[in-house]
Parts: C-alpha cells; structure tokens; sequence
C-alpha cells in the first residue's frame, strides 16, 4: 500500500524510519518532509494545511493510509475534510475528526472533559476578555505559584507559571486584555499548580478498543539541570523507571479507560493517538494536558521500542479492529538528544551546513530542521537532528546518544548532555 505522512519534524522522521521498514509499505511519501525523511520515502513540498494540494497528492499517487503527524492540520479538520469529499471518503486517516481534536485544540474544552468524566486534574477556572476583572479578582484568592494557559494552540509557548500574585495579574491582562498570543488567549484557564515529575503517556485507539504506547520522559527546558527558557524539547528518555506496572495500572483506570468511554458517552468519534501529559505527584497520576497526536521528541525514543509492525497498528486504528492487533514492546532503554541552532529557543541561526552525521556508531540521526541546499544539509528550524539510541540501560543509552551527537557538527550547535539526569 502507499502511505502519506503530513509533516516536517523529529516525529515525522521517527514515523517515516518505522513505516518503511514495514512489510504492509510499497510507497512511502513525506509532505512535506525534511533532509532526513528523503532516506525513508519521497519528500512533497505541500503545507500540512493546504488541504486541496493534499487531495491531489492522495489522488495522482493512489495513497491509501494518511498518518498525521502534527496538531495543526487536526484541529483545522483534515480528516473532516476527506470525510466530506467523495473522491476522498474511503481513505482513511490516522488523527481524529476536529471535534476530537479539541482535546488539544481548546484547553477549556479539554479540562471540561476531564471534570465530567472524573478524570483527576488540576482545578481550574477560566476567562475571557469579558470576565477578565472576575479573573484578577480569583487569582488573589487562589494558591502560588499559578498557572495560566492559553486556551489555544499557542505553538508550546501559551503556558505561563507566574509565582508572585502581581505577575499573575500581569499576565493575565496580557494575555485576556491585549491577546499576547493572538486569538489562541481570547480565553485562558487559570489552574493550580500541581509538583512532582511529568511523564508522557501514548495512546492508539480506533475509537473503541486501545494500545498503551512505550511511555516517556522528555525535557523542555534549554538548559541543563532544567533550567532557562522552555523549548520544544531538548531530548527523551523511555522506559521511565518510576513508571511501573502498579503506576501504569492507575494510570489505564484512572485516565486512559475514563478518556476511551468518555469521548464514546460524548459521542465524539477518534481514531488516532491521545498523548497525555501526566505529573506523577507522589506515585498518583493528575492530567496536566492531552493532546491530539504524538509528542515530539518522545516519538523518537517511543518509534525505538516498537519492536511489531507499526502500519499493521494503524490498520488496526483505520479499519476499527485494533483488539486484534500484536504490539510489542522492547524492554531496552531509548534516549534521545536534540541537537539545536545557536540561539533557540529566541532568534536563532539558520542555513548552516551540517557535517559529521556519517560518523554516529550506534544512534539513529533523526532529521528536524533541516533541508537539502544543492549537495549539503543544511539548518532551518530552531531544532535540527534528534540522535536516538537504544540500549540494554538507561545510562548506556544516554551516554551513546551523547557521545554520537558530539560527533556532528554545524556552526552554533547547542545540545544538552544531562538528559534523564533526574532519573538516574
């Protein structure tokens, strides 16, 4: 069969590594595609929200499974998109109608969700521009630190935790009064601040029955020991040690099963994956955020650990007999290091030639931000390569992948060399 995946980063590499290694896969096409993803398949230069080049693409290359990587096309309704269209209707796509969609697409909605479906998360209220006085008023009662979020897709920068009462207000006013993210805050939820450790969890389902993906540990912030500006992540790690059996079975009767029946009793119809973003707080499980599709760069280490056929899972999700599906999971660690441009998270460099790939040993180099410029590779995102391993332990796995992403080399490199350092 002749697989599309949408989209251009770490996660489409990972996803473009694993669906050509498939026995189900006879043409492989990445849209649109980085340096990296031309090993695996053919590169079309189509936006992931130019829906109509996306049809002709499906039509002229008999595509017959669509996986979507990234958010944006999901919430602006692809798959609502190829239901309404006759050429299109009988394809099928992996990632959930918009409506489903909304579990990333609207903070509000998703928290709304978890509280009729007693699923455990923070408290929270939320305000608009029309409220925002009732907004100033709730913050001087509610607990430090606070978080507020955007309720919105805010590219993962429309979530603020404020310490003090008058940055609070601040940003609140910033946010509601003069759309410091655009249309993404004409709303924000302001939640209380849960501690403990953050874990990933991925899920596939086909709307009735569900498979647990291999869970992970990523790490946000620039800087090691976790400190600085938060990025979009600066590196994975799966398994995650505290995890365990007895965690993850809260974990599937607290949140995971509550998630399947709940958007079954809301009648809302999915078929993709659920990333639930969970803070482990003294061994039980809160929801921190859900979202529509896998996380990236967790998907690097996650792709790793799959060890069964990965388009034998997503026939399960599109013909709707996933139960039937084998999923097997490696017990060996991966770890993942992004490797950055000087300057990000802020402005940062672009176009710089990237050398020393041909001499990683024992990593696969997953291309982010990168494209091809006549015979080179060259830098164009603020994340550049995710250099992902797998090995028999976690400090093995983490010292690999390090010691492969120091021997690439462009002008400006950054990479963090303490990823999972918490947990080891």
């Amino acid at each position: 069969m002749n697989i599309l995946i949408l989209g251009s980063g770490g996660r489409e590499s990972a996803f473009a590594w694993k669906v050509a290694q498939s026995a189900h896969c006879d043409k492989l096409f990445i849209a649109p595609g980085n340096a990296g993803t031309t090993q695996y398949g053919t590169n079309v230069n189509i936006k992931v929200t130019d829906f109509e080049g996306i049809k002709a693409l499906v039509l002229k290359e008999d595509i017959n499974l669509v996986l979507v990587g990234p958010e944006e096309p999901l919430v602006k309704g692809v798959h609502d998109f190829f239901l309404a269209d006759e050429q299109l209707k009988n394809i099928p796509v992996v990632g959930p109608q918009q409506e489903g969609a909304q579990l990333e697409g609207s903070k509000d909605f998703s928290k709304q969700f978890m509280e009729r479906h007693n699923i455990p998360t923070a408290a929270y209220r939320t305000f608009t521009k029309d409220t925002l006085q009732d907004g100033l008023t709730y913050l001087a009662t509610a607990g430090l630190p606070v978080v507020l979020k955007a309720d919105g897709l805010a590219a993962g920068k429309g979530v603020l935790i404020c310490l003090t009462l008058e940055e609070a207000q601040t940003e609140l006013t910033a946010m509601l009064a003069d759309a410091k993210f655009g249309e993404a805050s004409s709303r924000v939820v302001v939640e209380q601040f849960l501690t403990g450790i953050e874990l990933s969890v991925f899920v596939m389902t086909d709307g009735n029955s569900y498979k647990i993906l291999p869970e992970a540990k990523d790490y946000k912030r620039i800087g090691e020991g976790d400190t600085g500006l938060n990025t979009g992540g600066m590196g994975s790690i799966s398994p995650v040690p505290f995890a365990d059996a007895a965690y993850m079975k809260k974990v599937e009767e607290r949140v995971i099963t509550p998630t399947i029946e709940g958007l079954k009793k809301d009648g809302i119809p999915y078929k993709g994956f659920i990333f639930i973003g969970l803070m482990n707080s003294n061994g039980e499980p809160w929801v921190i955020e859900y979202n529509c599709r896998m996380g990236d760069p967790e998907t690097e280490s996650v792709m790793r650990r799959i060890d069964s056929d990965f388009v034998d899972l997503l026939l399960g999700v599109a013909e709707g007999n996933l139960n039937e599906k084998e999923i097997i999971i490696s017990p060996k660690t991966a770890a993942t290091v992004v490797m950055v441009a000087g300057g990000y998270p802020g402005e940062y460099l672009k176009n710089k030639v990237i050398t020393g790939t041909e001499n990683v040993r024992d990593s696969i180099v997953f291309h982010a931000g990168t494209a091809i410029d006549g015979n080179d590779v060259i830098t164009t995102g603020g994340r550049v390569l995710a250099i992902t391993t797998v090995q028999d332990d976690m400090f093995s796995a983490l010292q690999q992948a390090t010691a492969d992403a120091s021997r690439i080399y462009y002008d400006g490199m950054y990479f963090r060399k303490d990823i999972g350092f918490d947990l080891l």
